[in-house]
Order: structure tokens, then sequence, then C-alpha cells
């Protein structure tokens, strides 16, 4: 069994496509047909169901794929070895971030890992789902570290390191009838539109919990993907938000305010998998995280 093999294997499982993996392993397509074709010889059984429209991983295939990625990590743990001996990092660095987010100042961090270890290939990704679609990636071995947002205890899939803690505010239209309150409460807040994040997000969870320990329900008109465009919905009165503060860009016309009886601690961490080592690239990007924090006012830098 050869290990490109299961590596086309495992590329094809994550892109649901040959077409997407083929371009993402930089081959023909035909050579990522061969390589599972050979592979289900191999195991005597089909790993892949093809239709015109979609590729799906039969019992068979569900079945190897945890292994494969398990084969593939033991095979990149003894190249980075060897590579640490060399004295060189190589292989390629799969990295999750959340969109948006001005706490990391993740192109200079990026940068200065690629100067430093210029042949470690960087691929960054972000999820559809926010933090949990991330934790749910590196769970699964399709990322190696990951930028996310968790309030509480994590998963046991992933190890997280809480990096700084942000308080989240709410962001009012200039006219609308709380903006000029000092003291603003959670029940004043009951009948209110929000425009919130999908769920998975982490901002997101810490307004949901903080709602339902105050026996609060709450209804959210509009879900937005990025979190620094959620104070500009407020701004044109489509609802209030709960935003960490560098999320509302400066000039903008809201009103901010704190929400006296809430715990509104919006946490970023840096997580990797909980089954699995991470590897020397891996290890390296994390030992230069702290050098790239970004800490805005009202910020709680967290130790390691």
């Amino acid at each position: 069994m050869e290990l490109r093999h299961l590596e086309y294997f495992v590329t094809v499982a994550d892109e649901r496509s040959f077409t997407r993996a083929a371009a993402r392993l930089h081959v023909v397509q035909s050579g990522v047909s061969a390589a599972i074709k050979a592979l289900e010889r191999e195991f005597g059984t089909p790993l892949l169901e093809r239709t015109s429209k979609r590729v799906a991983l039969t019992g068979a295939g569900e079945v190897l794929l945890p292994r494969a990625r398990a084969a593939l990590d033991a095979a990149r743990a003894a190249r980075d070895a060897v590579d640490e001996v060399r004295g060189g990092l190589r292989g390629t660095l799969r990295i999750g971030t959340l969109t948006s987010i001005d706490l990391v100042d993740v192109p200079a961090l990026l940068g200065a890992f690629h100067r430093a270890h210029p042949a470690v290939t960087l691929r960054l990704t972000v999820s559809a789902r926010g933090s949990a679609g991330l934790m749910d990636a590196l769970a699964d071995g399709s990322l190696d570290v990951a930028l996310v947002s968790v309030p509480g205890r994590p998963p046991g899939t992933v190890h997280l390191r809480q990096l700084l803690r942000q308080p989240l505010e709410l962001v009012l239209a200039p006219g609308h009838r709380l903006a000029g309150r000092d003291e603003i409460t959670v029940a004043d807040l009951a009948d209110e539109p929000f425009v919130d994040f999908p769920a998975g997000y982490g901002n997101r969870t810490v307004v949901d919990r903080a709602f339902a320990a105050a026996g609060v329900g709450r209804q959210v008109a509009l879900e937005v993907g990025d979190i620094t465009t959620g104070a500009s919905f407020v701004a044109h009165g489509l609802g209030v938000a709960i935003l960490p503060r560098f999320a509302v860009p400066e000039g903008l016309d809201v009103v901010v305010r704190p929400i006296a009886d809430a715990d509104l601690d919006w946490p970023l961490g840096v997580a990797t998998s909980a089954v699995r080592a991470p590897g020397a690239a891996a290890r390296a990007l994390l030992a230069m995280i702290d050098d790239h924090l970004r800490a805005p006012h009202g910020s709680a830098m967290l130790g390691a």
C-alpha cells in the first residue's frame, strides 16, 4: 500500500470531488482516479461512491478514513523527526482561523513563520461553521492548528490554550430607545431583533448562554458570517448586536454600552488535536503566536 494512494484517498474524502482533490494535490485528475482504483483493488471493495453530482464514502471508506489519516500523520511525524535532525522543517502546515479577527496579526505571524521555515507550505482556511467547524477539522485530522473561540470547556477531541479574552458589549443605533441609558440589562433586550452570527461561532455561544442563564429569549433577525460587518448592520437600523469592541469600526455612527448583569467575555485561543501530537511545524507556529497578539482596550491577556 502506497502512502501516496492514502493521501489521494483522504484528499478526495475531504473535498468530496476528484476535480478539487486533483487541484489541491497539483496532479491530473486521472492520476487521482487511478490511485483510488488501485486502493480499492487492494482492499477488494469500493471506498467511494461516484455519481455525476457527488462523491461519498462507502461504509468501507468511512472505516478506512481515520486510519488513513493516522498513517499519514505517522509518516509526517517521521519526516519531521528527520528534518529536525537535518536542521530544517518541510511539509505542509494546515491552519484554521476565524474571519476578521483583529486580535492576532495573522499575516505578520505567517510571514514570520515563512521567513524562518521557507520549505513549509502554509495552507490557511476558515469554516462556515466558525469555531465548531474548525474543531471538527482538528478532530478529523484535516487541520493541524486553529485559532478558535471556545467558551467554557472545550471538547475532548482538542487541546486548547486560551490566549486572551475581550468583553462583549451592546451595539445600538443612535436613535435606539436604550441609547441614552447608562445601565442596560439582559431583560431590557427581550423584544429586540438581533444581528448575530451562525451557531458554532464563539460570540454567538457566549450570548446564547447569557440569555439562557437569565431566562430571557431573543430573536435573531439577521445572521452574518463576518464579525466586522455586524456593527454596520446595526448602524442601518436592522437590529442590535453584542460584539467585541474590535469589531466596531472607528467612526461608525453607533452607540456602545455594557450590559450590566451578564457574563459576556469572548475568548480567543489556539487549538490542536488532542489525539495526535502536533508536528514540528505546528509546534514552531505555536511558539510564535504570543509575539503576534494584539490587545485592544478591555482585553485580558491569558497565560499559557
